[in-house]
């Protein structure tokens, strides 16, 4: 039995919506803390390094990143880059059409190995690698026999980074798939699509957005990865030395001159970074611009 009050009608539905939203005090008390937060720990360091790049001139600045060591390690670290995000573009698809689009014994093991990374310590896993494939190592006597060097190497970089980046496009693609279904897949299928047309015309371009995000945080991780690399690495200058690890050796020179040199390729580190949060920032306002015009279309149908 439903009792009606004269007077009250539409109450309830204004006291939710009271419910449910804040003051001007509340919320503008929440912006300034997040502005704070975000000027005091993200911008002002950010300008810090910038400016202590530039302290001793442009021309300084320049010899910094043109000095022999240096553009070995830029060189260095845009080619393990250049490596490891491909390799982990083919595991990521790879995992994720077979997390998301079939069911096996053993999937959330599966699912469990790709979240390994991200509670594994990367100096741990540069340690894992070294124990494995070290001079010591489990591995490092057959290594050492066939002349195969690994650590101390380009190829312990190497394994160090995919190690540590191969989770991002999977993570990415794995929710994606998964929310597209399998319907549009066996309707090509039925249609007689092969398995490979079917891929690349049906299921890659339903997915393309999460794996261009997953390329652009794996190769942002690649280029700034600095613990299990440091590992691996021996910090041999001019060879074994990636960005992070040259900036950690100008800065411990102490003088004044290095620790210019060092935080002008820290800045070097920093607008890669921030060139990668441009392209990120512009897909996905290009996303969300291409879903208003699609929910426009659909709407005026």
């Amino acid at each position: 039995m439903t009792t009606f009050f004269p007077g009250k009608r539409g109450t309830a539905p204004r006291a939710a919506q009271r419910g449910v939203e804040e003051s001007s005090l509340a919320k503008w008390t929440l912006i300034g803390i997040a502005l704070v937060f975000c000027v005091g720990f993200l911008l002002l360091p950010l300008l810090n390094v910038f400016a202590q790049a530039l302290a001793k001139g442009g021309a300084h600045y320049w010899r910094s990143l043109t000095e022999p060591d240096s553009r070995a390690a830029i060189r260095l670290t845009l080619m393990v880059a250049a490596i490891c995000v491909p390799l982990n573009v083919l595991f990521g698809l790879a995992a994720a059409w077979a997390i998301a689009k079939f069911e096996f014994r053993g999937k959330p093991f599966l699912v469990t190995l790709i979240d390994l990374p991200f509670s594994v310590s990367p100096v741990v896993a540069g340690l894992m690698l070294v124990v494995l494939l070290g001079q010591q190592g489990f591995f490092g006597e057959w290594l050492a026999a066939h002349e195969i060097k690994i650590i101390f190497a380009v190829p312990g970089l190497v394994l160090a980074t995919v190690f540590i980046t191969f989770p991002f496009v999977a993570r990415e693609l794995i929710p994606v798939m998964q929310a597209a279904g399998t319907e549009q897949e066996e309707a090509a299928l039925t249609l007689g699509a092969s398995g490979w047309q079917t891929f690349w015309h049906v299921t890659l371009p339903s997915v393309k957005w999460g794996l261009i995000y997953g390329v652009i945080l794996c190769n942002a991780r690649a280029m700034g990865e600095f613990g299990a690399v440091s590992v691996v690495s021996g910090h041999i200058a001019g060879l074994t030395e990636t960005m992070p690890l040259r900036v950690q050796a100008l800065y411990e020179g102490a003088t004044t001159a290095t620790t210019a040199a060092a935080f002008a390729v820290a800045s070097l580190l920093a607008l890669l970074a921030l060139l990668t949060l441009g392209v990120k920032s512009a897909l996905e306002w290009r996303q969300a611009r291409a879903e208003r015009i699609a929910a426009s279309g659909a709407g005026q149908r």
